[in-house]
């Protein structure tokens, strides 16, 4: 008997405590939440890869890095592309050591840099990936979609949201015999979700070898940006 009054006090203290953590609403009013979404075709293509070279000789390995560089930025001339929309990072000088050997030795001088092109025309992505793989500037490309005019989607997201929280709490009021007034306050949270990003190594070079590369195989996917508003309103 005892047990069972220990349990239901613990359950009963458990229940104030979750009324307690609810927020008062003011008399005559309701509060309503709903998701809205909104999807939205990315704007903006992001190719990334990395410039490496190995050689004995550190200055050797900067020039030929140097000159693969200038390779990358020539493959965007090429595409009518600014060569200065692309961002590339400094060079970082690595050695390499020889661990096959009981003492290791060093081997080489590593010069590596991130590259990043962003493109806004999605017919030049083929192109660029294709002769990016012919003059084996990187082993490994990733393309990635993304929405760089996010805040218009966002927007967009918020107000269907607002809109499905309205008309749930107009359904609450006309069931009432009340009229839903003015909105007293809201809350809002927007996400979007993360865009795809592709690897293209070695695999690029064998399809693009037994075929021209078709532009539908970099079709984005479409972008959901979502939202969720909780809302209150007065009741007439």
């Amino acid at each position: 008997m005892t047990r069972l009054l220990l349990v239901s006090a613990l359950v009963w203290s458990g229940l104030i405590a979750m009324a307690q953590d609810r927020p008062t609403l003011p008399p005559n009013s309701i509060s309503a939440g709903a998701d809205g979404k909104f999807e939205a075709a990315p704007d903006t293509a992001v190719v990334d890869f990395n410039i490496s070279v190995q050689d004995e000789n550190s200055h050797t390995a900067y020039d030929r890095a140097s000159q693969q560089a200038e390779q990358v930025r020539q493959i965007l001339r090429a595409n009518s592309i600014d060569p200065k929309t692309a961002q590339i990072g400094s060079f970082s000088l690595q050695p390499v050591y020889d661990y096959k050997t009981p003492k290791r030795k060093l081997a080489g001088y590593r010069v590596s840099a991130s590259v990043s092109v962003k493109l806004k025309d999605f017919g030049k992505i083929p192109p660029i990936l294709q002769a990016l793989a012919d003059a084996s500037v990187s082993d490994t490309q990733s393309l990635g979609y993304t929405l760089e005019e996010m805040d218009s989607a966002k927007t967009k997201a918020v107000e269907d949201a607002y809109r499905r929280a309205r008309q749930s709490a107009e359904a609450v009021a006309k069931a009432s015999g009340r009229t839903l007034g003015e909105l007293s306050y809201a809350s809002v949270d927007t996400f979007e979700n993360i865009p795809m990003i592709r690897p293209m190594g070695a695999q690029f070079k064998t399809m693009a070898a037994s075929a021209p590369a078709p532009t539908e195989e970099f079709t984005p996917q479409t972008l959901n940006v979502t939202a969720h508003v909780n809302a209150l309103f007065n009741l007439k």
